[in-house]
């Protein structure tokens, strides 16, 4: 029987935006974009090509100089109209979030209120933006210091939630008055051609936001352009090593907001029911497929047989289906290849000892046309094993027992990754301490996703990513500083 099919008739028309021209297509690759709800393709669409980057980029380096010396209180002003019209528009915005990669419907309002949000957080730090004078010694001098933009930022976001990471680094770049060149993914690109149709009507200057719809070549082809300044890549660790090899040849900086294994640890003196539904929603957020979700849980002893219980009996009422039906909470992974590795993980989780708690193989019978996985809890799970390492972005939660504070702390942090983590418990004092120790670039206690605004920063540790994205930090990531010096004896 399937699913419903989205109505492509409801489409953005333009995969390529360069300064006035919109184009319908680039000169790269023909793609077909497929729907991981039924499987079958929505749009054939022909990608940008690395000629077409040269000519975003030259169109972006043109405009910046007037961007740049717009008054602050323009492009504050600038940016709080694309605020509202992005709200306006939400109820258009959101059908397409969820055709481009399975999103659940209940999930795109909010997507839309939080874009909104960073470009008017981040549009009334605009007209703040000043330097500071430095204390000097050795002869009377007066020193201070200046916040510049870098120039032209590109801008590459991945396919599980290309607003939502796009808008995150725009919002900061823009303020800080550099032009962009943005590359929508090819197996999620309808919500950022939208993007663009707002950014066309609340009056952007033309060229200060360039989109290029492609692949792994045109990410490539901007990253080691010479006209590009600074690369803002969110992505998977593999294609960062790539960047930051392609960069070197230019020596121009890369921020990087990579994948994660985030820890969970309950204690026994929690909430439990609070702690097992936000420990649910590691795998529920995002169909699973989130950098920053909660998916290696770690449960004191004395709690873990009923934390266990409690996480079957919510997984058990969690609606998978139809993303574009109100009361569906978890929808489809992005693609046959994701769903394989995925189940081929959970798999080889099994051999090395795992116990499947609930899920732990593909859905059929209406779920059969398209890329669903249920939610799944591999229980005892050896904390050296694959599954436990490795980052598997999809809905599967793997479960250790600790016995001390100390050993859940040696737990969590003992991972190549460091983007989140999340803490449980009811004593202060603890949740404090522990917060402390964690190796990981955001720590949320008793919180599974409520820390993610455009007031705090948020980015990683170790092979999870350096840089920091949201609050004054994520302004400061897109600026360079100048200091001036000036002799005063003279």
């Amino acid at each position: 029987m399937g699913f419903q099919h989205p109505d492509i008739s409801a489409f953005p028309e333009f995969s390529m935006v360069i300064g006035e021209e919109r184009a319908h297509s680039g000169n790269g690759i023909d793609w077909g974009h497929v729907y991981p709800g039924t499987g079958r393709i929505t749009r054939e669409i022909r990608l940008a090509s690395p000629d077409d980057v040269d000519r975003a980029v030259a169109t972006a380096k043109a405009a910046h100089p007037a961007w740049r010396a717009l008054p602050g209180d323009r492009r504050r002003d600038l940016m709080f109209r694309l605020a509202s019209i992005i709200e306006a528009g939400a109820a258009e915005m959101t059908p397409l979030l969820t055709a481009e990669n399975g999103s659940i419907l209940i999930a795109g309002g909010h997507m839309s209120f939080d874009a909104a949000q960073k470009f008017r957080y981040f549009g009334g730090w605009a007209d703040k933006i000043d330097g500071r004078t430095v204390s000097t010694w050795g002869g009377p001098a007066h020193d201070y210091v200046m916040y510049e933009p870098y120039g032209t930022v590109g801008v590459i976001v991945p396919w599980n939630g290309p607003l939502f990471a796009a808008t995150m680094v725009m919002a900061p770049a823009l303020a800080a008055g550099n032009c962009v060149v943005l590359k929508a993914p090819e197996l999620a690109p309808w919500s950022l051609m939208k993007l663009m149709e707002a950014i066309h009507e609340a009056g952007f200057p033309a060229g200060v936001v360039n989109l290029v719809t492609g692949g792994p070549d045109v990410g490539a082809a901007m990253v080691g352009h010479p006209g590009i300044d600074k690369i803002e890549f969110i992505g998977s660790g593999a294609t960062a090593r790539k960047i930051l090899a392609n960069a070197s040849e230019t020596l121009k900086p890369v921020g990087l907001e990579l994948g994660g294994k985030s820890a969970v640890i309950v204690f026994a003196d929690a909430d439990l029911q609070a702690a097992a539904k936000r420990g649910l929603s590691g795998a529920v957020s995002a169909n699973g497929q989130g950098c920053v979700n909660g998916t290696r849980l770690l449960v004191e002893r004395a709690v873990y047989e009923p934390y266990l219980q409690m996480l079957k009996a919510m997984a058990a009422h969690v609606k998978v289906g139809d993303p574009f039906a109100m009361d569906t909470f978890m929808g489809p992974v992005i693609s046959q290849t994701a769903l394989d590795r995925i189940d081929g993980m959970v798999r080889r989780g099994v051999e090395q000892g795992g116990e499947v708690l609930c899920g732990g193989a593909r859905m059929e019978g209406d779920h059969g046309e398209g890329y669903f996985y249920p939610i799944t809890v591999l229980a005892g799970i050896d904390p050296t094993s694959e599954i436990a390492r490795n980052e598997v972005f999809g809905p599967v939660l793997v479960v250790t027992p600790f016995d001390s504070e100390e050993e859940a702390i040696r737990l969590a942090n003992d991972s190549d990754y460091g983007l989140g983590a999340y803490v449980h418990t009811t004593n202060l004092a603890r949740a404090h301490r522990v917060a402390g120790q964690m190796m990981a670039g955001q720590v949320q206690v008793n919180g599974s996703g409520e820390a993610m605004t455009p007031c705090v920063p948020f980015g990683g540790m170790k092979h999870s990513g350096h840089g920091r994205l949201g609050g004054i930090e994520g302004l400061r990531e897109f600026q360079q500083v100048r200091n001036v010096w000036v002799n005063l004896q003279e």
